[in-house]
């Protein structure tokens, strides 16, 4: 099966062309789209409640990819607002839990930050945060070259492996340390997560100055790049049973279309999905 969404649902303006459709995002995007990341959770753990919430709003077959928070990834500057990392840990898990009870809990996305270098005591907390998170499903997509790196490469796929990561393939510009290659290579047989970060180089890496968030993301592929990743996926799916696929790439709005276009390239048709809220005169 090769589910195809969006990371998030709050910002694609061309999926909701009416006011009912503004109110009820989430639902409405549910018709467009099987799966969603939920970005917010890097930013802050979500309460039970939110989660509930976004459970009720989505058809049963409906899944998410919920993203670590950002104290359990390194991203955060600074001390983390709780006790100890178990105690984050913890909180975290149990968040979760209505995703778990609905059956509609895709994968957990461990992204780390491209200052997480392929060394030792990196490699220890990898395997300390896997233990952390048990049985669950867990995705783990790097943001620097070096575990991809000709020396480290098919030992990380080795530990991805051994250690029951799921591996989160990414498509992104090509633009030094921070950044990294694509890696046709599963390391588990049921789930595989895809993210096209889109292409645009020069604004990959943080700026002096400026909004780097409005600009990094900015980038629509075109035909041919989708085609290439038409075959990439009909070879992907001869190794895993599920493919989640992601658009990132909307800084300037082109993930919604990017992502339908896909579907429709890889001639997918997808049932289940929550019913269309149309315009008034459709």
């Amino acid at each position: 099966m090769i589910y195809i969404g969006l990371t998030g649902w709050g910002d694609h303006d061309e999926l909701y062309t009416n006011a009912a459709q503004a109110r009820a995002k989430l639902q409405t995007y549910s018709s467009h789209f099987p799966i969603v990341e939920v970005d917010s959770s890097f930013y802050a753990i979500q309460s039970q409640a939110n989660a509930e919430k976004w459970v009720r709003e989505t058809p049963k077959t409906f899944e998410f990819i919920v993203k670590a928070y950002q104290g359990m990834t390194g991203h955060l500057r600074g001390d983390i607002p709780f006790e100890s990392k178990e105690k984050m840990f913890e909180a975290f898990h149990l968040s979760l839990q209505s995703y778990i009870n609905a059956n509609k809990l895709g994968l957990i996305l461990f992204q780390f930050p491209p200052w997480f270098d392929c060394r030792r005591e990196n490699v220890d907390y990898l395997r300390w945060c896997r233990e952390q998170m048990g049985d669950l499903p867990v995705a783990l997509e790097f943001r620097h070259q070096s575990w991809f790196s000709s020396q480290y490469r098919e030992k990380t796929l080795a530990f991805m492996e051994a250690e029951k990561w799921v591996h989160s393939i990414c498509d992104e510009p090509q633009a030094g340390s921070g950044s990294i290659p694509t890696v046709l290579s599963p390391t588990t047989e049921d789930k595989t997560l895809i993210r096209f970060h889109g292409r645009n180089v020069h604004g990959w890496n943080r700026p002096n100055q400026g909004n780097w968030r409005e600009v990094r993301y900015l980038y629509r592929y075109n035909d041919v790049e989708l085609l290439e990743w038409v075959d990439h996926i009909n070879e992907l799916k001869k190794k895993t049973k599920q493919l989640y696929v992601l658009f990132n790439n909307n800084s300037g709005g082109d993930a919604a279309t990017n992502a339908k276009q896909f579907i429709e390239l890889l001639n997918i048709t997808y049932q289940n999905l929550a019913p269309r809220q149309l315009d008034l005169f459709s």
